[in-house]
């Protein structure tokens, strides 16, 4: 009986030192993928479809900037950060503009409106709004 209560003893002691070094099962987190927006004509595999929208957001930006034109007259320059998701349907919403002034955030704001609709960002399968953040400088060189 001696016998049976050490096995006893030291089962106990093992297990509970075993869940100690292993922690709580309950406690860990599963993490996906997150799958980023695919922007029309782009195609390839994951860092290809990333590379490409890269591209085509930085041709984007630079085939519609344009630089306010009384901001201009007056030699105001600024840096404005556009936040923005592109939602579950492949549209842009912009979330928020800072920097600058009025004028330097409308034509940031404008230029990332005119985004293209594209296939939404996905995560575990489901098409999911993925947040972004484009920084414009505006220097107008005078």
């Amino acid at each position: 009986m001696k016998k049976l209560i050490f096995l006893f003893a030291i089962l106990a002691v093992t297990v509970s030192t075993a869940q100690e070094e292993w922690g709580d099962v309950n406690k860990n987190k599963l993490t996906m993928k997150e799958i980023a927006p695919v922007w029309p004509g782009c195609k390839g595999s994951t860092s290809q479809l990333d590379a490409c929208f890269n591209t085509k957001l930085t041709e984007h930006i630079v085939k519609n900037f344009k630089y306010p034109t009384e901001e201009y007259k007056k030699n105001i320059q600024g840096r404005v950060t556009v936040n923005f998701v592109i939602n579950e349907l492949g549209n842009v919403e912009v979330t928020s503009v800072t920097g600058g002034n009025a004028g330097l955030q409308k034509a940031a704001k404008d230029n990332i409106m005119k985004m293209p609709q594209m296939k939404p960002g996905m995560m575990g399968g489901k098409p999911r709004a993925i947040k972004m953040t484009v920084p414009f400088t505006f220097k107008t060189g005078k």
